[in-house]
């Protein structure tokens, strides 16, 4: 399976993507939560909550020691290979920079062909991987809509994107 993309079309920079890579990069996204978190106005509300529990706790029970470094790393580690990751487009659209008169991006598959207003582009989320393993059969990666509308249903079998 080939893993590598290419933005082109209407940019001045065209792009080559590898998702084989995107398991190392920090801006990644757990798909197994980020469709389940609520995203509303009262975070600062419940953050004040957070942290009036958390200092209540410290001062009954004392402070408890930060996990190890030696801990975080095995517990990415196991998180890295079990879990379903994705990553924003956004970035990687922004720097093949569109050129002003374009309008469109269109989602090259071995298929056929899917149009979507750039300025909604930008908010596509790029799966590329499924309980740990990378998208072999129907990837490289799925397409998802910012609020997961079409998780059941994703665009598959990407094999560039267009900016028209």
């Amino acid at each position: 399976m080939n893993t590598i993309m290419s933005i082109k079309g209407k940019v001045k920079f065209p792009i080559t993507l590898d998702a084989g890579v995107w398991i190392f990069d920090d801006r990644r996204i757990d798909l197994n939560t980020y469709f389940m978190e609520e995203k509303h106005e009262e975070k600062d509300e419940e953050e004040l909550t957070v942290v009036s529990k958390h200092w209540d706790r410290v001062i009954k029970e004392g402070a408890v020691s930060p996990p190890t470094l030696k801990s975080e790393r095995q517990f990415e580690k196991v998180k890295v290979l079990t879990g379903t990751f994705g990553i924003k487009f956004e970035p990687f659209l922004k720097n093949a920079e569109p050129l002003e008169d374009a309008n469109i991006l269109v989602v090259e598959t071995e298929t056929e062909d899917f149009s979507i207003p750039l300025n909604e582009g930008y908010n596509l989320i790029l799966q590329y991987s499924k309980e740990g393993k990378p998208l072999k059969e129907d990837g490289p990666v799925h397409i998802l809509y910012p609020d997961g509308s079409n998780r059941q249903n994703p665009i598959k079998r990407v094999k560039s994107f267009r900016v028209e």
